[in-house]
């Protein structure tokens, strides 16, 4: 008498019987037909990922966005405040990476061995580029800063002029808002000393190594390139531009 075979081992012999000549097998796939689907290394090695829609699909690359700006520049706080940060609060965290460069238009350069900064806008936009520098060095995190950096280009005005003791109080009123675990004392000590020159220094490098030469601010990069098209997209419609190259 012939053995009896379960109905389930019937029923899935049934499924995968026309299934499995059309696959064929993948050299490498040594796995039985109704093992393809069951996770994406083995999808893979079997070659039968589009076959496979129970997959969960890999995370997209974000989107990357540079900003090149100054801080007093009625265009660029325009487009940081109106567009990019709010962007960048309706959008998963995994979509978009933002890098904000504030220097733009400065020029740097070496007086008896110092560094020296001008900028378009004068002695308080290279304060203002020099505070928001040492804001993202001091807080590391970028959902810390930006809120902060979002709270200093929307008011009336973005910094203020130091006083006879030196200290950055409009910045001290914006850290108390969005950021009370950042020592405004940290930030201070950053904007006065070698630290914020360093890193106005790499800001200037930054901004002279774009490839075509920023010719305005702001000046806008997207997954490192820069176009006219590009430029104008972002302008006018930020989180449509993003969602369409998000992957």
């Amino acid at each position: 008498m012939a053995p009896t075979v379960p109905l389930a081992v019937l029923a899935l012999v049934a499924l995968v019987a026309p299934v499995a000549p059309r696959l064929g097998r993948a050299p490498g796939c040594d796995y039985p037909a109704h093992r393809w689907c069951s996770s994406r290394d083995i999808a893979v090695t079997c070659q039968v990922e589009s076959r496979c829609p129970s997959l969960p699909q890999p995370a997209a690359a974000p989107v990357e966005l540079s900003l090149y700006y100054e801080s007093l520049c009625p265009a660029c706080r325009d487009f940081l405040v109106t567009k990019l940060f709010s962007t960048w609060l309706l959008l998963p965290e995994e979509m978009l990476n933002i890098t904000l460069v504030p220097y733009g238009n400065a020029q740097e350069r070496n007086v008896s061995g110092k560094l020296d900064f001008r900028c378009q806008h004068g002695p308080e936009e290279c304060l203002g580029n020099m505070i928001e520098a040492c804001l993202m060095h001091e807080a590391k995190n970028f959902s810390t800063y930006f809120p902060v950096i979002f709270c200093l280009e929307s008011g009336s005005s973005v910094t203020k002029n130091l006083e006879a003791r030196p200290r950055v109080p409009c910045a001290r009123q914006c850290l108390r808002i969005y950021a009370p675990e950042l020592d405004s004392g940290r930030v201070t000590a950053c904007v006065q000393g070698d630290t914020g020159t360093a890193l106005m220094h790499r800001n200037a490098q930054l901004t002279e190594a774009l490839d075509p030469p920023h010719q305005y601010v702001p000046w806008i990069t997207v997954n490192g390139k820069h176009t006219d098209e590009l430029q104008a997209r972002a302008e006018a419609s930020l989180l449509g531009l993003v969602c369409h190259l998000y992957q």
